[in-house]
């Protein structure tokens, strides 16, 4: 799946075992990481190695790479997932990250229009996300995409995403 525009921008579903998209997943999402909204820590060596290996492992996951000028510009990390209330699969984008250069030129949504593609593609009834309150940025340009904060009922409040975090990780 390529989308290739005139400008020189395409965007893939990555192929984990292809050297290039890994390298392009690892730097985007070490970029993400190092920033003041990835939590301003580089990823571990660790993590580095084996994070391609590990997302090809794991059934229903899927990276959405964009390129500018065949250079990596942009990074969306998907999980499928299950809706029980429709009984069908979900998409949840659990990273999505623009290398800073190429920030404001659109590649978020480029990223969101080929996840939803892949969403459609697989059946799935939503795509889900989470987004730092404080993430005005990456708010408007969801808000521009389509998303809006969950809800399920007025007496029911808006959903938080909340974690417990396991082994000191």
């Amino acid at each position: 799946m390529v989308t290739k525009d005139a400008v020189g921008i395409e965007t893939i579903v990555a192929d984990y075992g292809i050297g290039a998209h890994a390298r392009a997943i690892v730097e985007l999402l070490d970029g993400y990481a190092r920033s003041p909204m990835g939590g301003g820590v580089p990823l571990e060596a660790r993590v580095r190695d084996r994070l391609a290996a590990e997302l090809a492992g794991r059934p229903g996951a899927f990276s959405v790479l964009c390129f500018v000028d065949d250079e990596p510009a942009g990074l969306a990390n998907c999980f499928e997932g299950f809706s029980t209330f429709k009984c069908r699969p979900l998409v949840n984008v659990h990273d999505i990250a623009v290398a800073e250069r190429f920030q404001g030129r659109g590649i978020s949504q480029l990223l969101l229009e080929k996840v939803d593609e892949v969403a459609r593609q697989r059946g799935c009834c939503k795509i889900t996300l989470e987004v730092l309150e404080d993430n005005r940025v990456a708010q408007g340009a969801y808000r521009k995409y389509g998303f809006e904060a969950y809800r399920l009922g007025e007496r029911g409040g808006r959903a938080l995403f909340w974690q417990k975090v396991l082994d000191g990780e």
